[in-house]
């Protein structure tokens, strides 16, 4: 049995972030990427979620009255679900935003096995490494191993290894969720 999510502080109700989003440029590319790269399992697919005529797309989405989304959702490990969009718009913009972007983002993914992960990532069509590998050597996650990925989806992620044990954890109580079991 899975404890209670503790409240989150400050937002009555709220306990636990339901899912992440991205905006794919191929529905069936994206998915089969994920599922394939990643090892998710797809949940389930809607649309054309559509308002022909109306406004519904504009007031409840923010995106053009006359966008057309397609949707999947799917399972990511024991605690992530991510949703993907596929919109055809008249005023779409159709380049991915540069992490330095407004708006830009990436999926971060804990590894125990850092180098096994890379080859594995790094073996899908269209996967490439940002630079090399890299180690923080000082400041609150020194210790902390990283490296970003460039897929065919305009998604960057970003691989982490962390030691048990970090150089903030000395100054506050406040801990950040720890995959491998290693922080309450």
């Amino acid at each position: 049995m899975n404890p209670r999510p503790r409240p989150v502080p400050g937002v009555p109700g709220v306990t636990a972030v339901h899912h992440v989003a991205y905006t794919v440029p191929d529905l069936d590319e994206a998915v089969g990427f994920l599922t394939r790269a990643l090892g998710a399992e797809l949940a389930y697919r809607t649309g054309p979620i559509a308002d022909p005529g109306g406004r519904w797309m504009a007031r409840q989405l923010g995106v053009h009255p006359d966008a057309v989304a397609h949707i999947a959702m799917l399972r990511l490990g024991a605690v992530t679900n991510i949703e993907l969009f596929e919109y055809t718009a008249p005023d779409q913009r159709r380049t991915h935003p540069r992490n330095s972007d407004w708006g830009g983002h990436h999926l971060a993914l804990w590894t125990d096995d850092f180098d096994a992960s890379l080859r594995h990532l790094t073996a899908h069509h269209g996967v490439r490494p940002l630079g090399e590998p890299q180690t923080v050597g000082e400041g609150p996650i020194a210790g902390t191993r990283f490296i970003y990925l460039a897929t065919p989806l305009g998604l960057h992620i970003e691989l982490v290894q962390s030691p048990a044990r970090l150089p903030y954890h000395d100054t506050t109580a406040v801990r950040l969720f720890d995959p491998s079991g290693g922080t309450p």
